[in-house]
Order: C-alpha cells, then sequence, then structure tokens
C-alpha cells in the first residue's frame, strides 16, 4: 500500500497518508448503489486510459491496460450487474486494486469518499438465491443514512485469472 503514486490524477490511499485510520471502506456509485471495497486492497484511484479488447474474456472484463508497465485487466462493474453503459463516462474512474497478489481494475460511474463502519458490523448480504456466489456482495453496512454493498474482492479473481500475470520487469539489487 505504500508505493509512490505517480501522474496528475492518482489519489494516495495509503494508511499512513489517511487523517482518519479508522476509515476502512472506499466508497463509490455503479448505477445509481453505493458500494465500497477494503482500503487496505486499494493500490490508486485512477482516471480511465485506453484498453486492449481482450478475445473470449468474460463479458465483464472490459480489457486489459497498460498500467505503469504492467497489465491491468479491467472490470466493468456496470456489465457485472447487469446495466447499460455509462451515460457519463468522463466522471468514471477506476479503482485499482489488489487481489491475490495482483493487480485489477474496476471501473465505477463516480467515487464517493472513504469512510468508516462507526463502529457497526457489516451485516450479511441478504440471500437472493439461484446466483448468490456470484453477486460478489461481501456485506452490507450504512453510510450517511444509505445501504452500501461491501464487495468480495476475491470474486474478481475468478474473472481474471486466465489473463497473462505481466509486471514490470525490476532488477536484482545491486545490480548494474
Amino acid at each position: 500500500m505504500s508505493k509512490a503514486l505517480r501522474g496528475p490524477h492518482a489519489v494516495a490511499l495509503s494508511k499512513q497518508d489517511r487523517p482518519d485510520p479508522q476509515k476502512s471502506l472506499v466508497g463509490f456509485v455503479v448505477g445509481g448503489i453505493a458500494y465500497a471495497v477494503p482500503i487496505s486492497v486499494v493500490r490508486e484511484i485512477v482516471n480511465p486510459v485506453p484498453l486492449a479488447e481482450l478475445p473470449h474474456a468474460p463479458a465483464c472484463v472490459a480489457g486489459v491496460a497498460d498500467h505503469r508497465g504492467e497489465i491491468v485487466p479491467i472490470i466493468d462493474l456496470r456489465m457485472r450487474f447487469g446495466l447499460a453503459p455509462q451515460s457519463e463516462p468522463r466522471k468514471s474512474k477506476w479503482i485499482l486494486i489488489e487481489v491475490e497478489g495482483r493487480g485489477v481494475g474496476l471501473a465505477v460511474d463516480r467515487m464517493t469518499e472513504v469512510f468508516g463502519k462507526g463502529g457497526a458490523e457489516i451485516k450479511a448480504a441478504p440471500q437472493l438465491g439461484a446466483g448468490d456466489d456470484l453477486r460478489g456482495i461481501a456485506g452490507v453496512t450504512t453510510h450517511g443514512g444509505t445501504l452500501t454493498f461491501v464487495l468480495e474482492v476475491g470474486q474478481f479473481e475468478a474473472l481474471t485469472r486466465h489473463i497473462p500475470d505481466v509486471r514490470p520487469k525490476t532488477s536484482p539489487e545491486g545490480a548494474q
């Protein structure tokens, strides 16, 4: 999490930089619904860049992007949740997260804020029947009087595991 962030649109979210370490969730909106992911998995938040589409990828994998030499699969959460394409794409952001040791981007409609649970526990997601395991909802909390669905980021690993992991090459220490 303490990676140096570069670029005019990157937002640092490391625990050391946060004014309130009790804030443990990064909030965003997709299709008018509030969602969040644990801040512990968030690398940074960036503006979208051009994508390369992948043949035979799941429909919700919009493509891959080169982010500082790492090929990052981008999951379009609107597609994942069965929604129409974004009507105001200029407000869109990508949340770059760490899943099973690799980077994955989540395309969201807009960011809200970093917040805590206010001492409340995250409640279990409601059981809705078939497909519950695919929804990827870890639980539900309330923030600002609004229900916020906390995503189970491990679900994104299954969507992206077939995409090759390409990371920047680093030289061994002491090599010149």
